[in-house]
């Protein structure tokens, strides 16, 4: 029987540093891909796929982030005195239940790993997912409820994977395949950011996870990895021979929001999918 996956981790301390100028006051999670930012986008998947409870793994400058899931007062009643009620549900529909949202913080920026072993005390012996924002994916279902429902069938530990050019092997966590039915692999190890020539696939690790707590007896060791980081990849795979790993190839599309390229193209697939944007949006598309 698997454990039951109530729990996302959300790493939000990161500084943003592509996107400076923008990111100097505000979180790079508070970008917004059309008019809503990439944690809101997160935060609903999450919630979409049955996680009750939200963690923030935050540093300094990141108030913002939680202000949004918070009540803006003056503002709400505003919009209820012009009679604005659209306008009102979209700031009030996504706000998670009263004491569903933590927060903890990562006072040094020492890599994923270090981010999730800093809500371990809020995830305690329970299985719990892992969301970076910045992967924001297109997807009906949501890639993390394709993941859920994948778990409930094999357990363990399960990230969400693409297959990525042979060149960028050295950019991801690549897994090291079993066996492969075209949307399942399973992997006998991890390997964080390999070079090209050593990569032994190019199927990559994405901003998806669904782990078990037996990856914090390796995080709680703090060894260092690629970068000289902390890495959460060293740890899965150190996991592996108690726990089995499966790399999903969900169905749907990423953007890789922490590029700027990918930000860019992400604002425009998901104006393209809105009926009230689309027409206006190609017209101009079409006349560049």
């Amino acid at each position: 029987m698997v454990k039951p996956v109530v729990k996302a981790i959300f790493p939000v301390a990161g500084l943003g540093t592509r996107f400076l100028p923008a990111t100097k006051s505000v979180p790079k999670e508070m970008l917004p891909v059309v008019d809503k930012p990439l944690i809101q986008y997160a935060l609903e998947e999450a919630r979409d796929a049955g996680i009750e409870q939200f963690v923030f793994v935050t540093g300094r400058g990141k108030s913002a982030l939680e202000d949004h899931f918070d009540h803006s007062i003056e503002l709400e009643h505003a919009l209820r005195e012009r009679g604005k009620d659209a306008e009102l549900r979209s700031i009030l529909d996504f706000l998670p239940p009263p004491g569903a949202l933590a927060s903890v913080h990562q006072h040094e920026a020492l890599g994923l790993g270090h981010a999730v072993w800093c809500a371990h005390a809020l995830i305690g012996d329970e299985a719990f997912a892992v969301i970076l924002a910045d992967d924001l994916i297109m997807a009906e279902p949501g890639c993390l409820r394709q993941m859920m429902d994948v778990y409930a069938e094999v357990g363990g530990n399960v990230a969400a994977v693409e297959d990525v050019p042979r060149e960028h092997t050295n950019r991801y966590g690549i897994l090291d395949v079993v066996t492969d039915d075209g949307r399942l692999a399973r992997a006998q190890g991890l390997v964080e950011k390999p070079s090209p020539d050593e990569a032994p696939s190019t199927l990559s690790i994405i901003g998806r996870y669904v782990l078990q707590p037996e990856i914090f007896r390796h995080l709680d060791r703090q060894q260092r990895g690629a970068g000289g980081e902390i890495q959460l990849t060293d740890a899965m795979a150190a996991t592996i021979p108690d726990v089995p790993f499966h790399g999903l190839r969900f169905e749907g599309q990423r953007f890789d929001c922490g590029a700027k390229a990918g930000f860019v193209v992400a604002n425009v697939a998901f104006a393209l999918a809105r009926p009230d944007l689309a027409p206006a949006v190609r017209e101009a598309l079409d006349s560049l």
